[in-house]
């Protein structure tokens, strides 16, 4: 399968030798209608114009696809029964997707015309794997949602420069990871390590896959000039049940699956701590209960967890030192502890 993509990519033909185009745009809904003109729309405003939109509905009951089909025949709609989450509704549109690249875009977003253009440019100008866009707040534009992703020593992952100034962070560089309401990937990179993990469901579910990619040795390009504004947390809610169950479950799962041994003995009396402050946290807020069966449920997945672990290491081409050398120390930080635990990583998708 992967030589036939790595072939795909040098060519651009399909097997009946028709053109393939340059790069697919996932979309995943969830009873988002009235996130879909300004997200579909920015789309249809895009300079670079060799590219697909496939939306994948996740079984909407608010007239989602009955919208989409009236008002964007343009879209390649894709309507799936019931609610496959954000990893399986992306995993089911790039599998049915063409283009060499991929990028997975949240619904509640909003793209600069040059969003897609500037992140094909830089994959190509460069040797990375995933590109990760400026993200910036939907109401606030001039505040930063996400400079992409770091992960922190403790095994969290965290959105680097949320809510500060975007124009801090207007130089391009490496980045340990995208966040996945507004990514762009190699097709052939997501053949070779796998595509998003779907026991994940969602939340934390791009941090896995970016960790992924880090121990098979690809780089991360962080571009400032690809902008997207997003509503963040627009449909899951800020510490509701699901943000904290799926949160706090998956960052164990992705730390577990992902971290080097050597790394995961180093670090395991932080990621505790970690564990107890969250507790005190959630709990301060009403969320002990949801708290306490994500961590149930982390357990219960650690033999699935484990196999994964030895699939995932085994692709493993970089040095243990070289993944520490990535790894955010400053996960107690006075600005990591005034935003508190549930702030660190928040969901990349309003769904």
């Amino acid at each position: 399968m992967g030589e036939r993509l790595l072939e795909k990519e040098r060519d651009g033909l399909d097997g009946a030798g028709l053109s393939l185009p340059a790069c697919s745009v996932i979309v995943v809904n969830w009873n988002g209608r009235h996130h879909l003109d300004a997200c579909l729309g920015a789309l249809r405003r895009q300079t670079f114009t060799d590219f697909e939109v496939v939306l994948v509905d996740n079984g909407s009951i608010d007239g989602s696809v009955d919208h989409v089909r009236r008002h964007h025949p343009w879209v390649e709609l894709v309507a799936l029964p019931d609610n496959r989450g954000f990893c399986g509704g992306s995993n089911e549109g790039i599998r049915r997707s063409r283009g060499r690249y991929v990028a997975l875009l949240n619904n509640d977003t909003e793209a600069d015309p040059d969003w897609l253009a500037e992140l094909v440019a830089a994959l190509e100008r460069q040797q990375a794997g995933f590109c990760a866009s400026q993200i910036r707040l939907f109401d606030e534009r001039n505040v930063l949602d996400s400079a992409g992703d770091v992960f922190a020593v403790n095994g969290v992952a965290a959105k680097r420069g949320h809510l500060e100034d975007a124009s801090r962070y207007a130089e391009p560089g490496e980045v340990f990871g995208a966040c996945a309401a507004a990514a762009l990937y190699r097709r052939s990179m997501l053949e070779e390590i796998g595509l998003l993990d779907e026991d994940f469901f969602l939340v934390f579910e791009d941090a896995d896959l970016s960790f992924r990619a880090r121990i098979a040795g690809y780089r991360c390009a962080y571009v400032p000039t690809a902008r997207v504004y997003h509503k963040t947390n627009a449909s899951i809610g800020t510490y509701s049940h699901a943000y904290v169950y799926y949160g706090q479950r998956n960052l164990e799962l992705a730390y577990l699956k992902n971290m080097p041994l050597p790394l995961l003995v180093k670090y395991l009396p932080v990621h505790l701590v970690y564990d107890l402050l969250a507790l005190a946290f959630f709990a301060a807020r009403g969320r002990l209960w949801s708290f306490l069966r994500a961590k149930v449920s982390a357990v219960r997945c650690l033999p699935a967890t484990l196999r994964k672990r030895r699939k995932v290491q085994a692709r493993r081409v970089v040095p243990s030192r070289h993944i520490d050398g990535l790894l955010e120390r400053r996960w107690l930080s006075r600005r990591w502890v005034e935003k508190g635990p549930g702030r660190w990583r928040r969901s990349t998708l309003g769904r």
